[in-house]
């Protein structure tokens, strides 16, 4: 049974720092595309970062550009989102989701097949 579970978000002041991890189990993650989505409340989802596990590359949402980074584990079963200079727009219940082994991450949000329940990130002024 595949499985996505996140956990770090929290309240936060602006400026601050969190480290979200999402643990993958049940599937395999050498060759897929994980990322980080963001849903606040009124707005859609949108994809704030993601990586190819494969080759390690990465790419990121402009909103976000310089102050958030993605990783993997050696294992490529924890993805991490280290988020810096928190802003208030960043407050969002944070997905992690993932394709299914042998996708790229050159698909839209349709091509992430796993989804994890998702961890909520406060930020507040």
């Amino acid at each position: 049974q595949v499985q996505l579970v996140e956990s770090g978000g929290s309240s936060v002041q602006a400026g601050g720092s969190l480290r979200l991890s999402c643990a993958a189990s049940g599937h395999r993650w050498s060759k897929n595309c994980m990322g980080w989505f963001r849903q606040a409340p009124g707005k859609e989802r949108e994809g704030v970062a993601r990586t190819y596990t494969l080759a390690d590359t990465t790419d990121y949402a402009d909103s976000v550009k310089g102050r958030f980074t993605v990783s993997q584990d050696n294992a490529k079963t924890t993805l991490y989102l280290q988020m810096n200079g928190l802003k208030p727009e960043d407050t969002a219940m944070y997905h992690c989701a993932a394709t299914l082994y042998g996708r790229s991450c050159n698909g839209n949000r349709t091509a992430f097949a796993y989804w994890g329940q998702g961890t909520q990130v406060t930020v507040s002024t």
